[in-house]
């Protein structure tokens, strides 16, 4: 799909290529998701630009992201792409001229769709693609910061869940029976395995951004200053950005670490109470294996009340070590 886009004052007019072709080459921005090669073919030749695919792109060498060819710049970015399974990691492409930008995406982005719609600082008419690609990781940078915010708020929920909430009865053996199940335990290992996935997409992202932002700043002498000083801001905050992606790193380990010790416990909570089950059922065992003994000459077997005094010592010996183990607060 081909998206065309021309400089209105601070607003992106979107043209038609099929309906307007005259209208093209006054076109700042190409946008292209998933485009057919007929689409490439078209953009080719109306920028004269040389357009990578999806597989160069996707390549992780330094030198394959980033390059230029005179004053052509093609840049790759990794980019977080949300679907209905979750986060997910994509791959989008640049190529910067000073008068025309091209963007190329393989999956659907509402940053990209809003971007569109929005007001932006388009510079001088000589300097449009430049601003809006300035603009783009700007909004880029903006959406990471969203998503690490978003993630930060599941992860405060899910420390409550398992530290607060459920250890805030007043009993506090009642707290331990009222924490989660294993399979409650085995979902927040879900959640936090998720919230791994997203950490680690989101530092690709970042680091994608600021390599971008110095890469340009170093490579396009043609740079406006205004473009190189917001550049500059953009590798300041993906940086604090990557300082709080740290943190949460470590948040979600410690919580991985808590959650795994939890289910210990629970486990360990059961092996207990199946260890002072067999206790207790050792000693009414070893009387009644006594008392079952086909000897001549036992004396209780002319007891009258021998029977009663089997049932007597059998219940005794197992409430006593339940008594004891209840006193301990085993139980």
């Amino acid at each position: 799909m081909l998206k065309t886009y021309a400089c209105d004052g601070n607003h992106l007019q979107s043209l038609d290529a099929h309906h307007e072709p005259a209208l093209i080459p006054g076109a700042v921005w190409f946008d292209l998701q998933n485009p057919s090669p007929d689409e490439i073919a078209f953009v080719t030749r109306e920028t004269g630009l040389s357009l990578p695919g999806h597989a160069d792109l996707a390549e992780i060498e330094a030198s394959s992201r980033l390059s230029a060819e005179g004053s052509v710049l093609t840049l790759s970015l990794p980019i977080a792409v949300r679907t209905g399974d979750g986060v997910q990691s994509g791959v989008c492409g640049f190529v910067l001229a000073p008068d025309r930008l091209v963007t190329l995406r393989f999956a659907p982005s509402l940053l990209f769709e809003s971007f569109a719609i929005q007001p932006h600082n388009t510079g001088a008419a000589d300097a449009h693609a430049a601003f809006l690609f300035t603009a783009l990781l700007e909004a880029i940078a903006d959406r990471q910061a969203d998503a690490l915010e978003a993630l930060r708020a599941e992860l405060d929920a899910l420390s409550h869940k398992i530290f607060h909430h459920r250890f805030g009865s007043k009993s506090r053996d009642e707290a331990m029976r009222r924490r989660g199940t294993e399979a409650e335990l085995e979902s927040f290992l879900v959640i936090l395995g998720r919230g791994y996935d997203t950490l680690s997409i989101l530092r690709d992202s970042q680091l994608g951004t600021a390599r971008i932002a110095a890469y340009t700043q170093s490579a396009a002498a043609w740079l406006p200053n205004a473009v190189a000083a917001r550049l500059q801001t953009v590798e300041k905050d993906i940086s604090s950005l990557n300082e709080y992606s740290t943190h949460l790193t470590d948040k979600v380990q410690f919580l991985l670490d808590a959650t795994m010790g939890l289910i210990n416990i629970a486990q360990n909570s059961l092996i207990k109470v199946l260890t002072i089950v067999s206790i207790v059922g050792i000693p009414p065992t070893l009387i009644a294996g006594i008392y079952g003994m086909n000897f001549r000459n036992m004396p209780e077997l002319s007891w009258t009340y021998g029977y009663e005094y089997g049932w007597a010592a059998m219940i005794l010996s197992a409430a006593l070590p339940l008594l004891w183990f209840r006193k301990k607060g085993w139980l």
